[in-house]
């Protein structure tokens, strides 16, 4: 079984590239973030047409989170356990994001997380952040707790660059969200949880990337950051016999801003 996980930077502008990569990259499982649309407005047709089955949710033109499945997709989750609400508006009471969404496919337990992005290290987004990231770790722990056998996939954008290897300068970033001591420690935590980062040494850095900034030459230039994982339960990460990131597909005019990361599973 093939798995992939791709930050779109909005699906109905990228709806025909994504098309054409699945097509070309024979993938069963696409987890989706960043879908930028309501769910009356994603183009489901455009899927279904190619033997995929369809979740998704989005509220609006910010985030939004989609799994696409031709190995079966069932038992469609909104959000997980304790999941933190946000409002960026005074009066507006806090609601759940459009920042997760779980399914089974293929007898995998597959999570598209849009991690909250922080903003700054002082902005009330950042401690959110941090505490939507250790609601998942509680959830993600007791879902191994339940069953230690599960096969469970935390995959998507988490806006974390773990390492110093994953940004193409950290000293760039200093003072700057995605590399800060708490945000790696929510990361670590939850690997410490049983989720191995089950691309990694396939993909080993320094100079592997997921993201570039669309501004300043980031891409030509070489200047990304690695911040999309497939985080795999014990179960899971067994499976795991090979791993890619599609470089590739951030090249040319319309891409995203993000490169899709691909896992082979062994059955």
């Amino acid at each position: 079984m093939r798995l992939a996980t791709w930050n779109v930077n909005s699906i109905r502008t990228r709806a025909d590239r994504v098309v054409a990569w699945l097509q070309r990259s024979d993938v069963d499982v696409l987890a989706l973030q960043e879908t930028k649309c309501r769910d009356d407005q994603f183009p489901e047709s455009r899927f279904t047409d190619l033997g995929y089955q369809v979740a998704h949710v989005g509220h609006s033109q910010w985030n939004g989170v989609a799994v696409l499945s031709r190995v079966g997709l069932q038992d469609v989750e909104v959000g997980f356990p304790g999941m933190p609400t946000w409002s960026a508006k005074e009066g507006v009471d806090p609601a759940p994001e459009a920042r997760a969404l779980g399914a089974t496919c293929g007898g995998v337990r597959v999570w598209s997380l849009y991690v909250p992005n922080g903003r700054t290290l002082t902005d009330p987004h950042y401690q959110y952040k941090l505490q939507w990231l250790e609601a998942l770790r509680s959830a993600a722990t007791g879902w191994l707790a339940e069953d230690a056998g599960a096969q469970v996939a935390l995959v998507g954008d988490w806006n974390i660059a773990p390492q110093d290897d994953d940004v193409w300068d950290v000293r760039v970033f200093a003072h700057s969200t995605h590399v800060s001591e708490p945000e790696r420690a929510a990361f670590r935590a939850i690997v410490d949880a049983g989720y191995a980062d089950v691309v990694r040494p396939y993909t080993p850095g320094p100079g592997v990337y997921t993201y570039w900034d669309y501004t300043q030459l980031r891409f030509p230039r070489r200047e990304g950051m690695r911040i999309d994982f497939v985080l795999g339960s014990p179960a899971l990460a067994a499976r795991v016999g090979g791993a890619r990131i599609d470089r590739e597909e951030r090249k040319g005019k319309g891409a995203s801003d993000h490169a899709p990361v691909v896992v082979e599973l062994t059955s």
